[in-house]
Order: C-alpha cells, then structure tokens, then sequence
C-alpha cells in the first residue's frame, strides 16, 4: 500500500531540479501511506513527473522501490495497492521467457503490461490498485483504478498542469494549486455524508471511477479537457449478466462454492512479507473472514477489535466468542468516550476531504490498536452491498407498500400529522407495540424512524424511498448557498442496470455508490493515516461476480440478509455466536453534540461564522441544532456533515470563490 502522485507540466518552465522539488513535496503530503521510503522521476523535456511514497509490504528490498521501470524499459509505474495473483501471473511470464529481478508484484505488473498491453493485463489483474503509467514510447500517460474502487485517486487540471494524487493532500501541495469549493458537490455531501465519484469537493478536480483507466497522450492534451474515463470491469454488466446467467446449483452447492471462492481470496490476500491480521467486529463478515483465515494458517490469527462501556454500542462482547471458538490471538481495547472523542480534531486532516460518517470513529481507533502489531489486516467490508444485509433491503419494500396504499391527497395530511408529534412520544408508543410489529419495522430509534416516514410520504417512487432513506439533509439545496445537485447512479435512471427485482436495484445502487464513496473511503483513510494496509477479501470480484448469480432467496430470507454468508460462518462457529440482531459501528454522537462536544460544535456552527464563509444559509442549520440541543428531535447526522465540512475548510483554508 503506498502513496502516489505526479504531474504534467505543459509549461515545462521549471528545470529538472524544481520539477523533482515540486513533486517529492506532493509525495511527502502522503508520507502516512508510505513511511518506509519514496521515490521521483522526472522527463524536464515533457514537463513529467511522477512521485511514490512506499509502504512496503511485499519485497522489502530496494528492488521494491518505484517509479519502477518495465524490464524493456518502455513502460514507468507509480502504483498503489496489491495484486493478490501476482505468482500465478509470474509463473506464466516466466514460462513465456521473462526474467525478474525482485519478488514484487510491481514489476510482475509492468511485464505483464510490457507483454501483453495495458488493456489485456488489466482485466487478468484480481486486486485493489490505483496507479499512474507512463508509456515512453507513445508518451501516454494512463490512469487506473481498481474494479470495486477499493483504492482512490484524484485528477484535473491546474491551470495548463495536469495533477494527479492518492489523496487530495498531494495534490494541495502543486504551488499554484487553486481550490475552489464546488458547491454542487458540497450539496451531495449534506445529502450522502461523503462526496461520491466522479465528483470532489473542488471544482475541476476528479476521482476515476472504480472499474475504469483514462488515456492521456502528451500531444494531444488540452488544458482543461480530460477525456472520457474507459470501463475494463463494469458493475452493471457484472449486474446485469449474473440475472441473465444464474447459479445453477442448490442451496448447499451455493454455499459450497462461496466457501471455495472466498478460501481462494483470503488465501491470496494473506500473502505478505510482514506481519498481518485481521479487523474483527464479531458480526458476519469480519467473522466468516477469520474463520477463513484461521483455517488456513499455521499460527493464531491477529484479531483485533475496539469496545465500549455503553452497552448500545459495544461489539466486542461478541468479537471475543468469535475470536475465543476460533483460538485467535485476540487484542480488544475499551475505550472511553473521551478517547473516541479525542480522535476528532484529527479527522479533518485524516480524510482530506469532507466525510461524514461518523462510524469514521471507530474506524479509525481500531485501525490505530491494530497497527501497534501489524502492517496489513483484513476486513470484512462487502458484504451487506452483495449479500443483502442492510435493513433498507427490506424496509424500502415496506414503506413503499404503505405510502403506495395512501391517496396523494392524504399523504402531506398524513405527515403533518407524525411530525406534529413529539419523537419521544412514538418511541415510547411504538417501543409498546413492537411485539405486533413485523420485523422488517422493528428498526430503532423509533420517534427518528417515524419522521423519516414523513418525509417518504412524497416519494415518487421505490427507488426515491430509498434515495431518501440514505440522504441526511433531504432538501440540501435550501442549505448550501447557489448549488444544484449532480446526478448520481440513483437519480440518473440511464445509469440503471437492467434488473427484474426492487431489492436488487438497491444493491446495485449500493454497490455502485454506498459502498466505494463510503465505507471503502472511511477504511482506507483510516488505516493508511496509520500506515496499516487493510484487504477486502469479500470484494474479490470473482465473488462479485458469483453474490449476482444468486437469487436473492439465497441472500434475504424472512426479512433477514445475508442468509447464505451466515450458514458459510456456521460451518465454523456454533449457530449461536452468528444468530444475533445486527449492530452498526457507531458512538453516541447526539448525546456528545449536546454535552461534552457542545461548545466545539456551538463555534463552528457560529451563524456570523457561517454568514462570512458564504456557504451555508445559516437559518436551516442553526433550527436544527437549536432543536438538538432539546433532544426533540435528535438531528446529530444533518449535524455531523456540517460540523465535519466546517473542520476540513478550517484545516485546508478552502477558497469561498
């Protein structure tokens, strides 16, 4: 796992000696995702220059270092990530002839690309990467990204330099960077909690798509226009393929095969010349992955997980009855609310962009704990998007059943009505009547839940019921001052993949923009701000490709997902350990806001603050958290995603242009 960035300079003013300056200072902004060491080339007659912070993990050697150079010199790479099949792929070079100097996965890439051309070798590749490549002969620069989108990368224009980067720190660090807010992208923010690709929060800068590369000839670029990102994996093909092409097999042959599929990638993503472990939560996928991994090792599995003293929130009761059955050498840290608090000033420059999935947290602790003993963990991320775990699979069904059975005449009457009641009155009411409830609607908190309701009420559609149940800010525009909202793979109906079931839809929807925009951002940014390289063996894209084969009885079963991961995990931990209510990986933000993070909120959220930044309209905030501060309604997400813009303008002293 390492850091990446560079450069093309039309002007080419700058001599070699400032050009390689310019860019070790961009490749230093990310020295947290490489420590052990760093790298520069620079072609001064081009303007070229591409920087490498390395964090090693295969190959500690020198020969590891990058910008590598292909075996026949034509091709330089400054690459981030890891291909898990790199032997398998050595192996097949080397019969063809080719020698190798190292054991990195590096320069295995650059001869299979050197032999076979960048658009072959980048569908044989089974891994997570984000690279830069110069072709020296074509002088092409290409960019690419990994199929899921597990690994980021930035792009634009500056002026005539074309800039690229990891993180949006390295790119800050061009001297003539110019950062102007893009205040479209600042209202998906309020909406998603996060800023979701092709999309960042400055104008003119881009994040490459999962699944895609981009093609840049040197004499052909015009500043300011970036050419159209290319697909070599596609989700919605992938999508749309598996429904035309199903699983053959039964119920015990499906859990057969997702049992060898997924052994294959644990086995592959445990390969590393460091120490390695894994992030533990106690619930389905972190637990079926270390049972994987346990299996398949000669020595206890490093587990780690992070508790809490508050009941409500506290996993790790459960991860120590996983990790005990399956003799892990296990590491949990309670922690206090004044630790977990503690990481907070951090996150603005932790994330380097607006994120406001305050789950980041945790993340983030336990990120820290398994970084005092290991460099590379496994996760367990991927599987509610493939599987069907999240709630929503069923509850959006559901409430668009009800608000489908209502008159449109009735239904602003009708939530007028919910909200003109107080929220602790329906928690009280419906947590008496949760015994006659079905369970796809014993989803707590309660009061919360119900003027969610409200706002479903003016849905359109079941997949607007589902855009509605992810948006935080429902109306952001009424936020952010002189915004439209971009389309995103929910709103752009063109972007659909072709699909016969409402559930699927939502995966889909899930997989294409929940899940790299959200949660793959969170754990990235997490683990490499302590240099800890983390591994999603459940976004192997062969599993991809088989979770779309199955019908979705194999995922959702009476009103509960991922019901074909669960009976994998009992074939190696007793039924008892996995059959439990899910728990999301949170902490008690709403009762901080109002109490120990009151007066650090109250200063952010300042409405002569907001007046002179000129984003935000102040009124429909300060409403919110006046409201808050009375715990009627708990409003602690809208909140968040403010609070969290607010640190990261303060932190990067973004432009109000």
């Amino acid at each position: 796992m390492c850091g990446i960035t560079g450069f093309i300079d039309l002007k080419t003013r700058r001599s070699p000696e400032e050009l390689e300056a310019v860019v070790r200072a961009m490749a230093e902004a990310l020295h947290h995702r490489g420590p052990d060491d760093s790298g520069v080339w620079v072609d001064a007659a081009l303007g070229l220059a591409l920087g490498h912070r390395r964090l090693s993990i295969l190959d500690l050697s020198p020969l590891g270092r990058q910008p590598m150079v292909s075996p026949g010199g034509r091709y330089l790479i400054t690459y981030n990530g890891e291909i898990y099949n790199f032997p398998t792929l050595r192996q097949e070079l080397e019969s063809q002839g080719q020698k190798f100097r190292s054991t990195s996965d590096t320069e295995v890439m650059l001869a299979a690309i050197d032999r076979w051309g960048l658009e072959e070798a980048l569908p044989r590749f089974i891994g997570m990467f984000a690279f830069a490549l110069w072709d020296r002969e074509e002088r092409v620069l290409f960019l690419a990204r990994d199929r899921l989108g597990e690994k980021p990368l930035y792009y634009g224009w500056q002026g005539k330099v074309f800039i690229f980067g990891s993180e949006l720190k390295a790119l800050r660090r061009w001297p003539d960077f110019s950062g102007v807010i893009d205040r479209n992208a600042l209202a998906l923010f309020l909406r998603l909690h996060s800023v979701p690709a092709p999309y960042s929060i400055y104008q003119g800068i881009h994040k490459l798509l999962p699944g895609t590369f981009l093609r840049l000839p040197w004499k052909n670029l015009t500043p300011g226009e970036v050419p159209t990102p290319l697909p070599y994996w596609s989700a919605r093909e992938v999508a749309e393929q598996g429904q035309q092409s199903p699983f053959p097999g039964n119920a015990d042959e499906a859990i057969d095969e997702l049992e060898r599929l997924l052994k294959d990638a644990v086995r592959n993503q445990m390969l590393a010349d460091v120490p390695l472990g894994a992030l533990l939560s106690g619930g389905l996928d972190s637990s079926t992955v270390v049972a994987l991994m346990q299996t398949q090792s000669s020595r206890p599995v490093k587990t780690f997980t992070i508790g809490f003293h508050e009941d409500a929130f506290n996993e790790a009761v459960h991860a120590r009855a996983v990790a005990r059955h399956l003799g892990t050498d296990h590491t949990e840290l309670y922690v206090t609310a004044a630790v977990a608090r503690g990481v907070i000033p951090q996150l603005a420059e932790l994330y380097g962009e607006p994120f406001g999935d305050s789950s980041q947290i945790p993340t983030s602790l336990v990120c820290r704990l398994a970084r005092s003993q290991v460099t590379v963990a496994l996760s367990g991320d991927g599987g509610d998007e493939l599987f069907g775990g999240y709630p929503r699979y069923t509850l959006v069904p559901e409430i668009w059943r009800l608000v489908n059975r209502i008159p449109p005449g009735w239904r602003r009457i009708t939530g007028k009505f919910l909200t003109g009641m107080p929220v602790s009155f329906w928690d009280r009411l419906l947590t008496v009547l949760e015994p006659f409830l079905p369970p796809s609607l014993r989803v707590k908190p309660y009061g919360e839940k119900i003027y969610k309701l409200a706002e479903y009420l003016n849905a359109g559609s079941p997949e607007d019921v589902y855009y509605r149940l992810i948006s935080q800010w429902q109306q952001p525009l009424e936020v952010v001052r002189g915004a439209e909202e971009y389309p995103t793979v929910v709103t752009d109906q063109s972007r659909w993949a072709s699909l016969p079931d409402l559930v699927q839809r939502l995966m889909y929807f899930d997989l294409g923009l929940y899940l790299p925009d959200d949660i793959l951002v969170k754990v990235d940014r997490a683990a490499m701000g302590v240099s800890l390289e983390t591994r999603v063996p459940l976004l192997d894209h062969r599993v991809v490709e088989f979770a779309w084969r199955l019908p979705l009885s194999l995922k959702i079963r009476n009103c509960q997902g991922k019901w074909l991961l669960r009976e994998l995990l009992c074939r190696y931990v007793p039924r008892e350990l996995v059959e439990r209510p899910k728990m999301g990986f949170a902490v008690p933000l709403a009762a901080w806001l109002t109490g120990p993070l009151r007066d650090w909120a109250e200063s952010l959220l300042a409405e002569p603050r907001l007046r002179q930044e000129g984003f935000f309209h102040p009124e429909p905030i300060r409403r919110k958290w006046r409201e808050h501060l009375t715990g009627k309604p708990w409003w602690h997400h809208h909140l968040w995603n403010i609070l969290m813009f607010q640190a990261w303008l303060e932190a990067s002293g973004g432009s109000a242009v």
